[in-house]
């Protein structure tokens, strides 16, 4: 049995930019991917919750934020921590009991450079299971305009990283889920099992929901009346809920390749299928346009020797180094996962793709899928795997579907991707896989309309294959009070492939101008 190419719900999408970097540091390697989301017969909004006027949450609102340099980091030589402040928000576990145990939030800010000072604008990467912390510390000059202005302020969600964090498999585990091509058929319950083991109490908990609830409390302590957030992907998603949950409380939300609501777990994969299938063609043919091109010269032959190739890695995988191997599911994370950049990352992917199919090395395409995957050149691995698995199976649209449902999606998969699934069994179709999981949310996908939110904009980007535009387009659609902004190209999310797309987003949360609707941008 073939394992699933690893598409995620919204891989977060600094981490591409950290993963480039590397990439032209060492040679023509790196990189990380995915997004998740159909219509509920049954819509189930979020009621609206309580925040600080009630009296058992006064504490967590009023709460003072010990902020202090932040300690260094000596894997990232290049960046200065101390030139960020580190701090730990405490939020209730349950938010139905907030006198019972506590989780934290982990913090980064950088302060804002200039004089007149809007507030904080908080900033959330992706994933589930991204980093904020390190998309602030990692983001270099990317939002120099915005934090002229702003305090910038780096979190990660409750079951994330530096926060009370979910931890379910060790190294060694992570390995063998994450590279072999033929993962056992209960691999969903052993996954399960071993994250209800090792952190069986946060689990209920660690839904997009409560990490809502959480951003809320961070507002008040950081001293702000309104909320500016600036959200890429699954953060779309995060930064939806929050709208939903306290539409009097919005600033300015900027959501950067969104995520729909209304789409199921089965859905959503199916279109990410076809997202991924039109990039890789969309690569395959301009690599036939370059100079050296490893996969040939005809563009309607290029995608399927690249494809055939990548299969091709099931029976034959490439040794890599002393005991590695680039399998099928390794060659096709690597691959898939430079499609969430632009044009500009294509180069590093044809390059690590012909190191291995004319020079036999596939340690460039590993080195990629290690980057997706969360996994260090020491073997040891992030938590992002075991958080986004957690955090989207508490969140709804988790449910498993029957057998005629299930049969429809594959069918849909095998012609709307044929590449991307040609192997695909049912199996593949759970990513997560859900079904043993210990806990489900009531909540069913449905409209977000956040009626009495301030003006939010909304960011599509036509070609982008692990959020797709139509997404965007629905979100934008669905809400009381929202603008769509257009880009289009290639690549997942917006903001910094795209001059003209930055400047409105800036105009936006500096000044409050919203985009004239319609406004569609160039990637520049």
């Amino acid at each position: 049995m073939r394992t699933t190419r690893p598409i995620r719900r919204a891989f977060p999408a600094a981490l591409l930019a950290v993963l480039l970097a590397a990439c032209s540091s060492t040679s023509d390697s790196a990189a990380p991917p995915p997004a998740s989301a159909s219509p509920s017969a049954s819509p189930s909004p979020t009621p609206k919750p309580t925040g600080a006027d009630d009296p058992a949450l006064k504490v967590f609102y009023t709460q003072q934020i010990a902020w202090a340099p932040c300690a260094d980091d000596p894997k990232t030589e290049k960046i200065d921590e101390s030139a960020f402040q580190c701090g730990r928000l405490k939020v209730p576990l349950d938010y139905a009991d907030p006198a019972g145990e506590g989780v934290e939030v982990a913090l980064s800010r950088k302060p804002a450079t200039g004089a007149d000072r809007l507030g904080s604008l908080l900033l959330n990467p992706g994933g589930p299971g991204g980093s904020g912390i390190e998309q602030l510390e990692y983001s270099g000059d990317a939002y120099k305009d915005l934090n002229a202005r702003y305090d910038l302020v780096g979190f990660d969600p409750r079951g994330v990283g530096a926060s009370t964090a979910v931890h379910c498999m060790d190294d060694a585990a992570h390995d063998t889920w994450a590279l072999s091509d033929d993962r056992p058929d209960d691999h969903g319950k052993a996954l399960a099992d071993a994250c209800a083991a090792n952190s069986g109490k946060l689990l209920p908990h660690v839904g997009t929901v409560d990490a809502a609830r959480d951003l809320d409390v961070l507002r008040g302590a950081l001293g702000d009346p309104k909320l500016n957030y600036l959200g890429f992907s699954y953060g779309t998603y995060l930064g939806s809920s929050y709208a939903e949950q306290f539409p009097d409380r919005t600033g300015r939300l900027v959501l950067d390749g969104a995520v729909d609501p209304t789409a199921d777990q089965l859905d959503l994969l199916v279109q990410q299928f076809a997202g991924f299938e039109k990039s890789l063609k969309a690569f395959a043919a301009d690599c036939t346009k370059q100079a050296q091109c490893p996969l040939g010269k005809d563009p309607d032959k290029a995608a399927q020797k690249l494809a055939s190739f990548l299969d091709g890695l099931h029976d034959h995988p490439m040794k890599v180094g002393k005991d590695r191997k680039l399998t099928e599911t390794a060659g096709w994370s690597g691959t898939l996962s430079m499609l969430y950049g632009d044009q500009k990352s294509w180069e590093y992917l044809r390059n690590a793709i012909g190191w291995a199919m004319v020079g036999k090395k596939g340690d460039y395409l590993l080195a990629m899928a290690d980057g997706y995957n969360g996994r260090d050149e020491n073997g040891h691995y992030s938590n992002m795997f075991d958080a986004y698995t957690a955090i989207h199976c508490a969140d709804p649209g988790a449910e498993t579907p029957g057998a005629d449902r299930l049969q429809a999606a594959l069918a849909a998969a095998h012609q709307q991707a044929p590449l991307v699934s040609a192997h695909f069994t049912e199996k593949e179709l759970f990513d997560p896989d859900c079904r043993s999981w210990p806990y489900r949310s009531t909540e069913q996908p449905h409209v977000v309309k956040a009626v009495g939110s301030a003006p939010i904009l909304v960011v599509g980007s036509t070609g982008d294959p692990a959020t797709p535009y139509a997404w965007s387009e629905k979100l934008a659609a669905g809400f009381a009070n929202a603008t769509l902004l257009t880009r289009e190209g290639d690549g997942h999310t917006a903001y910094n492939k795209s001059g003209c797309i930055r400047d409105a987003v800036n105009g936006f949360l500096i000044n409050g101008t919203m985009p004239a609707a319609g406004t569609r941008c160039p990637t520049s």
